[in-house]
C-alpha cells in the first residue's frame, strides 16, 4: 500500500494528530473484519462505540474509523471526562452478518488491548450487542440494565443536544424560548425521536425527515402535530438539527440554509473543516457536533464511575453551560465556535499530559 493513503499520513485527514494506535481484526472463523482505532489515551482509556455499517470497502471503513475515534478524544474532553478517544468499526452489514459468535469474537479483540480501549454501542450495534460481546471482554459499556450496564444511552444523547439548541438559542437571539420557533430535524431514529419529544414539549414546531419509514411512522403516531418533509435542510426553519449521517453541511447546502442555528446529534457534521467560515459567513450559529451529542458518551462514562442515573443527568445538562462558554468565546474573541471549542480541548488534554 502506498503510504498516501496508510494511517500515518493520510490525505482524507491531513488535519488529525497522529493516532496511538490502529488495529485491523480478523476472525475467519466467524467471518470478522473489524478495525479498532486508539486516537488518545491522555485523559484515560480510549472510549468509542462499535459501529458496525457495510462499508464499500476497507479504505472507507478505515477513513470512518480514524475520524469517529478522533472525535471522540474531542468529545471525552469537551465533555469534562477522564477518557480518551477511540473508535471500532466491524465491516459488513449487521442484518446479513451479525451473529453471537462474531460478536464475542469482536470482543477478544477488544480484551487483547488489555483496557486501552473500552467499547460500546453505535450505528448498527445495540446494548444486547454489547451483552455478547461482554461475554469475552470486560472492557465494554452500554449494556442492557439486567447486564450491569445503563441502557439505551438515546434519551440523555437527546437530552444533551436539547440543551444545547437552548444555549446556541440564547446565544442567537437573546432567549431560550423556543415557542413558534421553527425547527427541522433530519433523522427520526433512536436519538432524533427523543430530540423530536423535547421539541414539542418545549412548545416548538418541528418537521422531520427521515429515509426509514418505519421511524417516519413512529413519529406520525406519537407526534401528529409534527410536519413530515422529504427534507429539512432547506425548509423555511429556524434552527436545523441534523440527526442522521454526518456531512450534510458543505459548499452546497450551506447557501441554502434558512436556519440561523445548526445543532444536532450528528457526528461530523461539516464535509470539511472550511465549511464552517462559510456558515459564520451568513451569520448562521454552529454547534460544534461532538460537544451537543456527548451525552451519550457522559453516560457510559457514568458506568465506569458508578455514578448514579441523577449525576449523570445533571452532567449532561451542563452541556448547556459548555456550549455557552463556546459561543461566549466565539463572540468576545471573534473566532469560530469550532476554534473555540478545539482550544478548550487542547486545554485540559495539556493540563492532562502534565
Amino acid at each position: 500500500m502506498d503510504i498516501s493513503t496508510g494511517v500515518f499520513d493520510r490525505p482524507d485527514f491531513a488535519e488529525d494528530t497522529p493516532h496511538q494506535q490502529v488495529v485491523f481484526c480478523c476472525d475467519e472463523r466467524t467471518g470478522l473484519k473489524a478495525i479498532i482505532a486508539i486516537h488518545s489515551t491522555t485523559l484515560g482509556p480510549a472510549l468509542g462505540g462499535t459501529r458496525f455499517y457495510p462499508y464499500p470497502n476497507e479504505q472507507a471503513a478505515l477513513s470512518d474509523v480514524l475520524r469517529l475515534s478522533h472525535g471522540m478524544t474531542y468529545k471525552a474532553a469537551i465533555a469534562g471526562l477522564a477518557l480518551g478517544g477511540g473508535k471500532s468499526v466491524i465491516i459488513g452489514d449487521p442484518d446479513r452478518i451479525k451473529t453471537p459468535e462474531l460478536l464475542e469474537a469482536h470482543g477478544r479483540f477488544v480484551e487483547s488491548l488489555g483496557g486501552r480501549y473500552i467499547t460500546a454501542g453505535d450505528v448498527g450495534t445495540t446494548s444486547e450487542d454489547m451483552d455478547i460481546i461482554g461475554r469475552t471482554t470486560s472492557h465494554v459499556t452500554a449494556k442492557t440494565p439486567a447486564h450491569g450496564g445503563s441502557g439505551d444511552s438515546a434519551p440523555l444523547t437527546a437530552l444533551g443536544v436539547f440543551h444545547s439548541i437552548l444555549a446556541a438559542a440564547e446565544s442567537t437571539w437573546g432567549t431560550t424560548d423556543l415557542h413558534g420557533r421553527t425547527v427541522g430535524v433530519e433523522g427520526a431514529g433512536k436519538v432524533g425521536f427523543h430530540l423530536v419529544r423535547l421539541l414539542v414539549d418545549a412548545g416548538a414546531q418541528v418537521s422531520v425527515c427521515d429515509v426509514n419509514a418505519a421511524a417516519l411512522g413512529r413519529i406520525r403516531d406519537e407526534f401528529p402535530q409534527v410536519t413530515v418533509l422529504d427534507r429539512v435542510i432547506d425548509a423555511p426553519v429556524d434552527l436545523y438539527a441534523p440527526c442522521a449521517l454526518g456531512a450534510t453541511l458543505s459548499e452546497a447546502t450551506v447557501p441554502v440554509l434558512s436556519a440561523r442555528v445548526v445543532c444536532g446529534a450528528a457526528n461530523n457534521q461539516l464535509a470539511h473543516s472550511g465549511v464552517e467560515r462559510l456558515l459564520a459567513d451568513r451569520d448562521i450559529t454552529w454547534v460544534p457536533d461532538y460537544v451537543a451529542n456527548g451525552g451519550g458518551l457522559i453516560q457510559v462514562a457514568g458506568e465506569i464511575e458508578q455514578a448514579t442515573r441523577q449525576e449523570s443527568t445533571a452532567r449532561v445538562v451542563g452541556i448547556g453551560e459548555t456550549v455557552r462558554e463556546i459561543l461566549g468565546r466565539r463572540r468576545d474573541l471573534d473566532m469560530l465556535a469550532g476554534q473555540a471549542a478545539r482550544d478548550i480541548v487542547d486545554e485540559r488534554v495539556r493540563a492532562g499530559a502534565v
